[in-house]
């Protein structure tokens, strides 16, 4: 059974795992400052980290932050960032819950957009964001890496 919540405290060691698994090995540490960083995200009321668990493991996750906005009426956009799920368990709907999650909550928050920021190049990523309601072709990114 998938559950869908956000993330809480005690979740920072599952989530350090899912993130390893966005580069391919475990370059996130938890330490002093992860620490300390985890905790402002939770309670930073615009960071929302999304789980899907199934039987009490983590399985899938996604970020989304909403950001204040002066433009378009003033209505905030949302950022949905940090999209993974373990191997065996995708195809199964858990990255899809919890981008409906996202969603949910950016219009919960009347937000006017969601962007969706992906590393892979890869079409069936593509393919599965755009069945989501995403599309490619309405804006372009630039990444500046500092």
């Amino acid at each position: 059974m998938i559950r869908i919540r956000e993330a809480d405290i005690r979740d920072l060691d599952r989530l350090l795992e899912l993130y390893s698994l966005l580069f391919g090995k475990n370059i996130l540490e938890k330490n002093e400052d992860t620490v300390m960083i985890w905790n402002y995200i939770m309670t930073d009321k615009m960071y929302h980290v999304i789980v899907a668990e199934e039987d009490g493991d983590l399985v899938s996750t996604c970020t989304c932050i909403i950001i204040p906005n002066l433009t378009y009426d003033q209505r905030p956009f949302a950022v949905v960032e940090n999209i993974v799920t373990k191997s065996e368990f995708r195809a199964q709907g858990f990255a899809t819950a919890c981008l409906q999650e996202a969603q949910k909550i950016a219009e919960a928050n009347n937000c006017f957009r969601i962007m969706l920021a992906t590393q892979s190049k890869l079409q069936s990523t593509h393919k599965f964001y755009e069945k989501l309601g995403y599309s490619k072709d309405d804006m372009t990114a630039f990444t500046q890496w500092l």
